[in-house]
């Protein structure tokens, strides 16, 4: 029996949570992680852990000086990053213009 549009899914239809990730694949994300970490990279693949594959990384480490008592950025570059789900506190999609 053929497929007919009604019976079709929606790509674009956002019906549980990682529906909004699995529209955000290929595009660049923003991810903030446990620790003080943010990273933002273009991301390839995720799973219901929210384990996630970026590449084109930049990742900002919030470091405190004792001695200063001053909040340090630490910026890194990665070609490729895998994220263990346990570490992710929240995935923002790309925002739309």
């Amino acid at each position: 029996m053929a497929d007919t549009g009604a019976d079709q899914l929606d790509d674009t239809i956002v019906s549980e949570p990682l529906d909004l990730v699995r529209l955000s694949l290929n595009e660049r994300v923003f991810v903030k992680l446990k620790g003080d970490r943010e990273i933002r990279g273009r991301l390839h693949a995720y799973d219901s852990h929210c384990n996630l594959v970026l590449s084109d990384v930049e990742e900002t480490v919030y470091v405190m000086d004792d001695e200063e008592a001053d909040l340090k950025t630490i910026k890194k570059q990665s070609e490729m990053l895998f994220v263990r789900g346990d570490a992710v506190v929240l995935i923002s999609p790309p925002t739309q213009s």
